[in-house]
């Protein structure tokens, strides 16, 4: 089966520091790894044996509708929507065709919001962190810092998010940390939207046309074309560049 955490690039994998972006609440902590997924997750309670159900079941979904439509896995462009494709795979399509990108570049935020709606039966408030990308509903303000590589500004910057009575996503890409893939050069572009799944496919969206800090308006505007985002931060070597209703806190 294919590697569902992520498109790959050749840059080398580097450890999950950024985990430390989900500054700490009082909510119960555990980890849950089903082959390349690999969630963080806060909850009220410890509810990792319906954490694990809920991954094995979404990750099933994806891996049978891949195996049947192989072009879904590696196009890089938006793909078709198709009415007898399971829950999960249409969030995707939906995502990346708002954010014009492929449909995977939303799996990491689609996954971590599917297990955390399954999760709120259980808990009124979960936080999933999946390789950087973040879904939560949450009772309480949060605060997450931006994990930007090699960046002067990593960690010392971050998103204060009010109490709301809504789902976040707030999903970050780089063009020089992790293994997903970008074509731009951007340490870090932190979107938040009210979907982890757009939020992530917008993140893409965005980096791709970073390669430098001379590309930073040229991000936001990209960031001002996709429908529904609420922000997005871009973090390029000491330079910053921010849209929308975000509020930047010092770490």
């Amino acid at each position: 089966m294919p590697n569902l955490g992520s498109r790959p690039k050749p840059n080398e994998y580097q450890p999950r520091h950024y985990r430390n972006s989900l500054l700490p609440t009082d909510l119960t902590r555990f980890q849950v790894t089903v082959k390349e997924t690999d969630l963080y997750i806060q909850a009220s309670k410890d509810l990792y044996e319906s954490a694990y159900r809920s991954i094995l079941h979404h990750r099933y979904q994806l891996e049978q509708y891949i195996a049947r439509h192989p072009e879904f896995f590696k196009t890089l462009l938006p793909f078709p929507d198709d009415e007898f494709a399971p829950q999960i795979v249409r969030v995707m399509i939906g995502a990346a065709r708002q954010a014009q990108v492929g449909p995977m570049a939303a799996v990491a935020g689609a996954i971590a919001e599917a297990v955390g709606r399954d999760l709120l039966v259980e808990s009124p408030e979960v936080i999933v962190e999946n390789g950087g990308d973040i879904y939560c509903q949450a009772l309480r303000e949060l605060k997450v810092g931006i994990f930007a590589g090699n960046s002067p500004l990593s960690f010392h910057v971050g998103l204060r998010l009010p109490v709301a009575n809504h789902e976040w996503g707030i999903c970050t890409s780089s063009g020089t940390v992790g293994p997903s893939l970008s074509f731009g050069r951007a340490d870090a572009v932190c979107v938040l939207a009210p979907s982890a799944p757009l939020a992530d496919a917008a993140a893409t969206s965005i980096g791709n046309l970073v390669f430098s800090s001379k590309d930073l308006p040229q991000g936001l505007e990209q960031a001002q074309a996709i429908p529904g985002l609420i922000g997005v931060v871009i973090i390029m070597q000491e330079k910053i560049g921010a849209w929308g209703d975000v509020e930047l806190i010092e770490i």
